[in-house]
């Protein structure tokens, strides 16, 4: 399943792509991510499903320039614009990391309605943010500056600590690959840079107001966002279900992706 497709939205190009017939399934994925992660899962599921990928904007192949902004604020007003785009009224949205709040936003703020939501091990509320986080934060115009292959071996280390078993060298090359190069290079710094805990703040002030059908799951290794996250969002999010997959870190798709597609196949209407 290629992201084929482009909108052209201020300025930028996203990327999307579209396969199956039946209920409208969207995937929104996670920094420093792209819709790579989600992309077994939708071909399987296209069967049953119109699945839809995108990656957000500075991110995967969508555009990456310089100077546009990619914060949660950003992020949720070109998923606006893409639902619009396919016409989607109330689809099934399944959100990982940086796209949990993204799609919160979405729906919370900009009004858009979904017929359920599944965050996985999802950025979605305060506090965010590992250290190397922090620093990258604190630093972003130096690190952009560093060697290639100093840059790409700091990117990978990063990406294989979100694997609770490890991820393998084809995998790790493909979740690395657009980041590589200047334009790549740049953008994984300006993502972190752009980071703003403070929409985070907002959607967690407005998740009581949430009255559409919410599942949660989430790794339980995983060492980037602690369980205990997924137990104070459940306790926020009224009727929210809570699932734990056992030896699974934050790539709970590489981790465990048959347990995974159970939750979701579990977790979409049948028929």
């Amino acid at each position: 399943m290629e992201l084929t497709k482009r909108l052209e939205w201020r300025g930028r190009q996203i990327a999307w792509g579209r396969a199956g017939a039946g209920p409208a399934v969207v995937f929104c994925h996670g920094t420093p991510f792209s819709s790579l992660l989600w992309r077994p899962f939708a071909q399987a599921l296209s069967r049953d499903f119109t699945v839809h990928l995108w990656d957000m904007p500075g991110y995967g192949r969508s555009s990456k320039q310089e100077g546009h902004p990619v914060d949660f604020g950003v992020q949720a007003d070109a998923f606006a614009a893409l639902l619009a785009h396919w016409g989607l009224e109330r689809p099934h949205v399944i959100a990982h990391d940086f796209g949990g709040a993204v799609s919160l936003r979405t729906h919370l703020n900009l009004g858009v309605d979904y017929a359920s939501l599944m965050l996985v091990d999802v950025v979605a509320i305060p506090p965010s943010g590992s250290p190397f986080f922090r620093f990258v934060q604190d630093h972003p115009n130096v690190l952009g500056k560093l060697p290639g292959y100093i840059h790409t071996a700091i990117v990978r280390a990063y990406i294989q600590g979100a694997s609770h078993r490890g991820l393998r060298d084809e995998d790790l090359d493909a979740l690395v690959q657009p980041w590589t190069g200047q334009d790549g290079q740049s953008a994984f710094y300006r993502q972190i840079a752009d980071y703003d805990e403070r929409f985070l703040q907002e959607n967690e002030q407005q998740l009581g107001r949430l009255d559409i059908p919410v599942r949660i799951v989430w790794g339980a290794r995983d060492a980037w966002i602690s369980p205990d996250v997924a137990r104070r969002l459940q306790s926020l999010i009224p009727a929210a279900e809570l699932s734990l997959i056992d030896d699974a870190g934050h790539l709970v798709h590489h981790d465990a992706p048959v347990p995974l597609m159970d939750e979701i196949r579990t977790w979409l209407p049948s028929g």
